[in-house]
């Protein structure tokens, strides 16, 4: 016999647990997890939010399929679209924490997957994507101050996002070690190059992805690099 505790999450938690504590029942947390333990063998405990208790202590048997969402119209499109039939539920958050207990399965946004896999759940269709669009109104966009702010603001993002998985790449190279060096570096990379005040020495910098720039590095090092510094980028204006 299994016990299903609701432990609501939020401003009421902590009160909660110290009251179970009070009752003799030792509870504990853990920020990674929405399954606290508890030290019961006959009660598995689940974080709530309080907003959604009742319904899911009404419903706990979860006859038929409940899907689990914030987004409850687009995921009825969806449904519609696809000829299936399911009760579409709103979730308050910590849709991914619901399956398979509280739902059958789940409609959420994310940008990375990480937390979905985190809680074993696997994606098995994409409803939609999207993206963040800088918008203004049509009074705003025809005034020329404000048009010339946007169109500022608009060029900030762009380097901000330009610069987004990327690194800048110094160094210091001996004029006979340079081809060496350039050949190491990818080969649609344009490097900048200075002359150094010791004119037998060379400055080389470079934009690179930050994913390549472990390998790159020990290799710049045995073609002759020296003084080499990785630095972050937080805009690249093209």
């Amino acid at each position: 016999m299994k016990l299903k505790l609701g432990i609501p999450k939020g401003s009421l938690e902590n009160a909660t647990i110290d009251l179970f504590r009070r009752a003799g029942f030792q509870i504990a947390t853990s920020s990674r997890s929405y399954f606290p333990t508890i030290d019961d063998p006959e009660i598995e405990c689940m974080l709530i939010r309080a907003q959604e208790m009742a319904r899911y202590v009404e419903d706990h048997d979860l006859r038929g399929k409940i899907i689990a969402t914030e987004l409850v119209a687009t995921t009825k499109r969806y449904l519609e679209k696809h000829g299936v039939t399911a009760k579409v539920e709103f979730s308050w958050g910590a849709t991914e924490v619901k399956p398979p207990v509280l739902a059958d399965a789940i409609v959420e946004v994310t940008e990375t997957g990480s937390s979905l896999r985190a809680n074993n759940l696997k994606i098995i269709d994409t409803v939609m994507e999207s993206n963040t669009q800088l918008i203004a109104n049509r009074a705003s966009w025809q005034d020329a101050r404000k048009r010339r702010k946007l169109e500022d603001i608009r060029m900030l993002l762009d380097g901000a996002i330009n610069a987004l998985g990327k690194v800048g790449l110094m160094l210091n190279v001996h004029k006979d070690n340079l081809s060496a060096v350039l050949a190491v570096l990818p080969a649609l990379k344009r490097p900048t190059i200075s002359h150094l005040s010791d004119d037998q020495w060379l400055a080389v910098n470079t934009i690179l992805d930050e994913t390549t720039v472990r390998h790159i590095i020990p290799r710049l090092k045995q073609a002759g690099g020296e003084g080499i510094v990785e630095y972050p980028l937080n805009k690249i204006v093209l």
